[in-house]
């Protein structure tokens, strides 16, 4: 048996992966948020989630997605990160609100260095400064897929594990005897 905190070490590894696959190509490869999408499944069925937890997910998952093929389509996006987007939210169900502060706070210091490197650029005593962070230059777009990566590590670490439940009823029952 796997231990929920292997599932959860594996999702946050994952997203650490696409972290650097976008910051170095600007993609964001299927098969890995594939498999951070089916860590999600694998944990919510290791810790026992009823079916009222699993549609919460689902809903959230479907929601983000929705909104963020709108912003695909309005060239705010990259599909990539449409799609890591529904899976990130996917694991926040519930916890979404906090995951969507830390993705936008994450998403404007990552926009800001874009903006920075710009400027960078504008300068020609800066220019070789500039050609050092051609992994954040302007021209290739801005990494958001780093901002959903950090936004992923919160949701998941969001979750609860197996032994959380048990130790929560233990925590009431302790509570509800004093």
């Amino acid at each position: 048996m796997i231990a929920p905190g292997v599932v959860k070490a594996g999702a946050c590894v994952t997203l650490v992966m696409l972290a650097g696959f976008d910051l170095r190509m600007r993609r964001l490869p299927n098969a890995a948020v594939a498999a951070f999408v089916a860590l999600y499944f694998v944990n919510a069925a290791m810790t026992g989630f009823g079916r009222a937890s699993w549609d919460i997910h689902l809903a959230a998952g479907a929601a983000s997605l929705a909104a963020a093929v709108l912003m695909f389509r309005l060239g705010w996006l990259g599909g990539g990160d449409a799609k890591l987007a529904a899976a990130v939210f996917l694991w926040a169900g519930p916890q979404s609100w906090p995951v969507l502060v830390v993705v936008s706070l994450c998403g404007l210091l990552v926009a800001l260095a874009v903006l920075a490197v710009a400027g960078m650029q504008r300068i020609p005593a800066l220019a070789g400064v500039s050609r050092q962070l051609d992994w954040i230059a302007p021209a290739r777009g801005v990494p958001y897929g780093v901002a959903l990566a950090l936004g992923g590590i919160v949701a998941v670490l969001l979750q609860p594990t197996a032994g959380h439940c048990t130790t929560l009823a233990m925590f009431r029952l302790f509570v509800e005897s004093t």
